[in-house]
């Protein structure tokens, strides 16, 4: 679809933006709880495979326990593990964000850089953690290709792709730039309350007039 909108194909993604708007605002919100920059880094580190609400309980000890940078950086690499156990991966995870901690400070001064490049150089970041701080951080225009997005997309008829970055890459043809970061804040919503994976609720959904999927 990416390639070649028709005038049809643009008014029906407009008017898919527009029911979303209307159904959850605007408001850019974050699912993931954090009060300084580098903890929505950590947070985002931990959200993979796991769910927001799982990091948002373990966060909330553990941003306690580290309250800085520099107690990341010097953690004990068995004891952090034990600390993020429950999110899963936590073997993988507990060395990243070690890494990520200690070159944040190194090399970055302790501030969360912006640019993709240099997001993508620090330990566990791939371009969805980058996306995620480049637009809840920096109100950059980006898309967070999550499991929602990229399921739901497909769905919509917006991507046939299925890697993630090849799927962000035709969003951004797709969608307008006003709404990349509002995408993924209506989609995460409502691939959790309407459209799930297992039982989309499509006689439900706002959106069943405007997708190829509806009760399929």
């Amino acid at each position: 679809m990416a390639k070649r909108m028709t005038k049809k194909e643009r008014e029906r993604v407009a008017k898919i933006l527009e029911c979303l708007d209307l159904e959850y605002t605007t408001e850019y919100r974050c699912y993931l709880n954090y009060n300084e920059p580098w903890q929505l880094l950590i947070a985002t580190i931990l959200s993979a495979q796991c769910t927001d609400a799982r990091v948002n309980i373990v966060t909330k000890d553990l941003f306690q326990k580290y309250p800085t940078l520099e107690a990341f950086a010097g953690a004990d690499l068995a004891e952090l593990e034990q600390d993020i156990h429950s999110t899963g991966f936590y073997k993988n995870k507990a060395k990243n964000i070690i890494a990520c901690a200690i070159r944040l400070l190194e090399v970055y001064g302790g501030e969360l850089p912006k640019n993709m490049e240099d997001l993508t150089s620090l330990a566990g970041v791939g371009r969805k953690t980058a996306n995620v701080i480049r637009g809840n951080i920096y109100h950059e225009p980006s898309i967070v290709v999550d499991t929602h997005v990229k399921r739901i997309s497909r769905k919509l008829n917006f991507t046939k792709e299925e890697d993630p970055e090849k799927i962000e890459m035709e969003l951004m043809k797709v969608l307008p730039k006003d709404h990349w970061i509002l995408f993924n804040i209506h989609i995460i919503t409502l691939g959790r309350t309407i459209c799930t994976a297992r039982n989309p609720k499509c006689q439900q959904c706002f959106l069943r007039e405007y997708c190829p999927s509806a009760g399929k």
